[in-house]
């Protein structure tokens, strides 16, 4: 066998050992029967209706939903501002600042977040959600910033100035060329920034009040007592949203940029 065969081969069994248990949970999700075993006793849609019908869960979705959607929409208004501070402006700092605001990936979560628990004790800040949100917008806010940094690099300045020489405003020639064109980066850091803190557990489990549940700690919490069949229904869930919205994203991302370039 060649060395490429061999390659090949390795390649499959190292996917075979990242997704079949994640074919599994999702095959057992339909099982009718409330022991995950095989072979399965039959198809049923039985464990998404107890999921539906399951208030705690709604409830985490909800939270998790909001939290996302908020998340997005700061990380990605702060991330678009300091990409374009960082590639279109020269100051004082400049690289000190670039690292600062990419630290966060490159800093353990567990890290992170103890340290920011321990911030916020030593300011005697109690546990909430407008501080969980804080959290998450610090984690995800990197992934914005890298995403339009990237686009924004490959955007000339001679279209802007072309903009400006007409007349136009720095303002008018933002919203009306800059924005246009980085449309695919921000669209694609937002739906990474909402992906990321929808599954996001680590930093939340330091961070939330209590009452407050998301659909990763739920989950959690749900195999504390005993694995059952919702939770391989919920985590069904998750990969599809997960999985789902990133391939969706990405998708929309291209057409809208082959609409731009066309």
């Amino acid at each position: 066998m060649s060395g490429w065969a061999w390659i090949r081969l390795h390649v499959i069994f190292v996917y075979l050992f990242m997704f079949l248990p994640v074919a599994v949970v999702v095959l057992l999700s339909f099982n009718e029967s409330q022991f995950g075993s095989f072979p399965m006793t039959g198809f049923s849609l039985r464990w998404f209706v107890e999921l539906w019908n399951n208030d705690a869960i709604i409830r985490a979705f909800q939270v998790s939903f909001l939290l996302g959607a908020l998340t997005a929409l700061i990380s990605t208004a702060l991330g678009v501002l300091a990409a374009l501070a960082l590639v279109r402006y020269d100051f004082p700092g400049k690289q000190f600042m670039s690292t600062i605001l990419i630290a966060p990936i490159l800093v353990p979560e567990v890290v992170l977040a103890v340290a920011l628990l321990l911030f916020l004790q030593f300011l005697s800040l109690p546990k909430s959600f407008p501080l969980l949100l804080l959290g998450h917008v610090i984690f995800t806010m990197p992934f914005v910033v890298l995403v339009v940094q990237a686009r924004l690099v490959g955007i000339t300045r001679n279209v802007e100035e072309a903009s400006l020489s007409l007349g136009a405003s720095p303002v008018q020639t933002f919203f009306a060329v800059t924005l246009p064109l980085l449309a695919p980066a921000i669209f694609a850091g937002g739906l990474f920034a909402f992906t990321i803190s929808f599954d996001d557990i680590t930093g939340t489990l330091f961070w939330k009040p209590g009452g407050i549940e998301t659909v990763p700690t739920q989950i959690f919490a749900m195999l504390r007592n005993s694995i059952s069949p919702e939770i391989n229904a919920l985590g069904t869930v998750m990969i599809v949203l997960t999985v789902g919205l990133p391939l969706l994203g990405a998708a929309l991302a291209r057409r809208i940029a082959s609409r731009r370039g066309g």
